[in-house]
């Protein structure tokens, strides 16, 4: 399948080997810089969801790298269920941390990135300068938050433990395929070029890689969460800054509220009418929180919502 430096100008993409596997990363920025910002993809993503933020952070100096995470792009694709565990899926972020040998890491996630970067963050894998956070709860406050609302926008998660079916479904999509989803839930969808999209359905075309995204979920749900959850729930010493985009299809905003109870220090910014895909939908006002939060200025909000309404979990 096609790579990001094929489509987007100014990104390259190479294959770095780490933690037993072969990972194909975009890179941007001086690849001789000390500081790292590595960035997570989500779910049914590509490290091409990353187009925006990576030139903004390699003109703040650092070596950018959004790799494609086990089973997507042309990373590659363990063949067990057990093989998407959350135990191994941060020891390949820890692992890529190591082979770009900085000095310091800020660690940038959205969706199921962001579900290991919490947890990577609570278990201290490797040192992190700063964490940013999108549109995924942490797992205390989405399990306090957790709501009849949440639960119906939840119902694909029940679905996808079925063996097979969801494959066989999402294989009888139109030919454009999986990439369809972002343009039509997107708050912008001019974001989306047909190139963009060709990359995302191509994500899902290739043999085994639709199973291996779903099985993120199905190892989560049968054990890996419970493992985790059984460990407990430390604080979050790392600062933290959570980009939320409110018109989300899949989670509530109410999963938000709490969450300082388990990050020490946390800034939110919510964007209404923005969906999900946060970063993309409003590249230009997620770039401008993470510039002011990576350089500990203050984070700005939307342009046309005040901090009086951004500040009221209630609304």
């Amino acid at each position: 399948m096609k790579s990001t430096s094929e489509v987007i100008s100014g990104i390259s993409t190479e294959f770095v080997d780490a933690n037993g596997l072969r990972f194909e990363v975009d890179m941007c920025g001086d690849q001789t810089s000390k500081k790292l910002a590595i960035c997570l993809h989500g779910f049914p993503e590509h490290a091409i969801s990353w187009r925006f933020q990576m030139p903004m952070l390699a003109d703040l100096g650092y070596k950018v790298w959004a790799p494609n995470m086990r089973g997507y792009g042309n990373s590659s694709i363990p063949p067990d269920r057990e093989d998407y565990s959350l135990e191994n899926l941060m020891s390949d972020v820890g692992a890529l941390i190591d082979a770009a040998d900085c000095d310091e890491t800020v660690l940038i996630a959205h969706d199921w990135g962001a579900v290991i970067a919490w947890y990577f963050a609570m278990r201290q894998i490797r040192p992190l300068e700063k964490l940013v956070i999108c549109n995924v709860p942490h797992p205390g406050a989405m399990r306090q938050g957790f709501s009849l609302a949440q639960l119906k926008k939840s119902w694909y998660i029940f679905f996808f433990q079925i063996p097979g079916l969801p494959e066989w479904l999402t294989a009888r999509r139109s030919s454009r395929g999986i990439g369809e989803l972002f343009r039509e839930t997107a708050a912008t969808p001019e974001n989306y070029p047909d190139e963009v999209l060709e990359i995302y359905s191509e994500n899902a075309r290739r043999h085994g890689g639709l199973t291996a995204m779903i099985n993120y979920y199905r190892d989560a749900f049968r054990a890996g969460g419970k493992r985790q959850k059984d460990m407990g729930l430390p604080m979050i010493e790392t600062p933290t800054l959570m980009c939320w985009g409110e018109d989300d299809m899949a989670l509530t905003k109410e999963t938000t509220y709490g969450t300082e109870k388990w990050v020490r220090d946390l800034t939110i910014r919510y964007l209404p009418r923005i969906s999900h895909w946060v970063q993309q939908d409003a590249p230009d006002e997620v770039n401008a929180m993470i510039k002011a939060f990576l350089a500990g200025e203050p984070v700005p909000y939307m342009k046309w919502e005040s901090k009086l309404v951004q500040e009221d979990p209630a609304r």
